[in-house]
């Protein structure tokens, strides 16, 4: 063999033995260390650098704690821009949603208070007709007729056409109406009391205070209704109708539902509820709508 054939050779292996070298080298450093005389000439370069291992980053992600995310926030925030640009029924689709599907969200209270704001303007609103009738009196007919057909009451009827008193009635004259089938959702744990269309919800009350005997779960209906003013009865035809304290009492057993301004004795047993509250209950419902304890 030549001598410049073994030089070429020769060269050939040093130069394939000193890639090889490095490749291992920069595997140690960046990959893995292999250790040997690898580890003698660099050492481990994370902890070199005072940085975790593969083992400690391992028990870095298991101990770490993931943030709580809540799901009900960030539809909250699209809802309330929504409001600001005037979308009032895409917003209230998008709180409405909050309400039912992450009842648990920060944001869900603030959601309930704003739906219903919005459900009950439009609810107690002449100018909006969807869910009210127009009837033309008819020859014969009554108030107290009227309201029996329509399932409704005098009350509501006398809030939606802005009667101040029961007026005299003539044939032609048109009233609107509007059949009361909400039913009551009471929630002792969650000390709430909530109007209900079906499955929708409509608006929210709190309660300052349920007995005992008031928390057992049951479904009930309205056994009747009733108003009070200075230890006598008001019946609903009546100019003191308004002002009078309202009474809702439930069946099976009887419980009453009734207002508290938080002055004077409170009383031993039912359900107390801010007297504004109380009176929109009174006026969105009548005898016969269904009561669900939960």
């Amino acid at each position: 063999m030549r001598l410049w054939t073994l030089v070429k050779i020769t060269a050939a292996l040093a130069v394939t033995s000193v890639m090889a070298f490095t490749g291992m080298l920069a595997y140690h450093v960046a990959v893995e260390p292999l250790g040997g005389v690898f580890a003698e000439i660099i050492p481990d370069p994370v902890r070199i650098a005072g940085g975790p291992t593969d083992q400690d980053l391992v028990k870095m992600l298991e101990s770490a704690e993931m943030p709580d995310i809540d799901p009900g926030e960030k539809a909250f925030q699209k809802a309330h821009e929504m409001l600001a640009l005037g979308r009032i029924p895409e917003a209230r689709e998008k709180l409405t949603a909050i309400v039912n599907v992450f009842p648990s969200s920060s944001s869900a209270p603030a959601a309930r208070r704003i739906v219903g704001e919005i459900n009950l303007d439009e609810i107690l609103s002449s100018s909006h007709m969807q869910g009210k009738q127009v009837h033309t009196v008819a020859r014969g007919d009554s108030l107290l007729g009227i309201a029996a057909r329509y399932k409704t009451t005098i009350d509501c009827m006398m809030h939606l056409n802005s009667m101040m008193e029961i007026p005299r009635i003539q044939p032609g004259h048109e009233i609107i109406v509007m059949p009361l089938e909400f039913r009551l959702l009471i929630e002792p744990r969650r000390q709430s009391v909530s109007l209900w269309d079906g499955g929708r919800f409509i608006r929210e009350y709190p309660v300052l205070h349920i007995s005992h005997a008031a928390a057992t779960p049951r479904r009930a209906t309205i056994a009747s209704k009733a108003a009070e003013l200075d230890g006598r009865r008001v019946l609903p035809e009546s100019r003191e109708y308004r002002a009078a304290e309202k009474v809702i009492v439930i069946d099976k057993p009887p419980l009453q539902i009734r207002g508290w301004d938080g002055s004077g004795e409170k009383p031993a047993a039912g359900i107390l509820l801010r007297p504004a509250d109380m009176e929109e209950i009174a006026l969105l419902t009548r005898v016969g709508n269904e009561v669900e304890i939960r």
